[in-house]
């Protein structure tokens, strides 16, 4: 499995043995009626133009409403977003009385105009860079509230949105689109702007177990993300898939059938 195929240097994956899937996990833009013209999004489909097709046997995309952009330069085979490790998943605890939400991504400015009235509130702790999985575990633990804000203004799904729900956390989140089949109000709580999501913090604060019946639903939607039931799938039907349309990179003739997994 192979994350961000685009980046891999051209031959890099020619001569792997076994069936090899690229995962496209970057928003591209949309086409039709879901078209939205952002220049981040022209940026994302130039690092895509420039892999090396020969690198992958079968490429999955996290949004299938950047299937039909990716078709245009590599086949897309599968979409779903990206599966949660099993590690991540925890029990939905009571939520403490110290309600400050926990928000991991990278600074932008429309992440910083979305987030400022929260951040001046203290109800946010906002960490851009220097986590890794562990560290990211200790923080889940401590905050029982997320916050999911997009890169830019335009519509998409990020894949920590699974994570946050996977951790049994509350999830504020800008509109996702797609949803992946999480329901806003049910299973997390949208936010249309900084001031909704400002409003909704300070009202946690008062009310620290406001929405736990959404955490509780959110964490049980997450188990359709979870590692340990959704790769299996995938490698199966990738196998059989290639049994029935090989692939032209070199090292996928060593790839096993998949009624040997059976």
């Amino acid at each position: 499995m192979v994350f961000r195929p685009e980046i891999f240097p051209s031959g890099a994956l020619h001569e792997l043995p076994g069936a090899v899937v690229g995962f496209l996990t970057e928003p591209l833009p949309r086409r039709g009626s879901d078209a939205v013209a952002h220049a981040d999004l022209d940026v994302r489909l130039r690092d895509l133009r420039r892999i090396d097709r020969l690198n992958v046997d079968r490429v999955i995309s996290f949004d299938p409403k950047c299937a039909p952009a990716a078709d245009e330069v590599v086949p897309v085979w599968r979409s779903l977003p990206l599966p949660v490790a099993d590690s991540f998943y925890r029990p939905v605890l009571e939520t403490r009385s110290s309600t400050q939400a926990l928000f991991v991504g990278r600074s932008t400015p429309h992440r910083e105009e979305y987030l400022a009235e929260s951040k001046a509130q203290g109800d946010i702790l906002h960490l851009g860079f220097g986590v890794d999985s562990e560290h990211l575990k200790q923080l889940m633990e401590q905050h029982s509230v997320a916050v999911n804000v997009h890169n830019e203004p335009y519509p998409t799904f990020e894949n920590r949105v699974c994570l946050h729900l996977a951790a049994g956390q509350l999830l504020f989140s800008e509109p996702l689109n797609p949803a992946h089949g999480l329901e806003p109000e049910i299973d997390y709580l949208e936010c249309y702007d900084g001031d909704v999501l400002a409003e909704a913090l300070e009202r946690l604060r008062m009310q620290p177990g406001l929405w736990h019946d959404v955490r509780i639903r959110g964490r049980r939607k997450a188990e359709i993300y979870r590692a340990s039931r959704v790769y299996p799938r995938i490698i199966f039907d990738l196998l059989a898939d290639l049994h029935s349309a090989p692939s032209a990179r070199p090292g996928a003739a060593l790839a096993p059938r998949a009624a040997s997994l059976a």
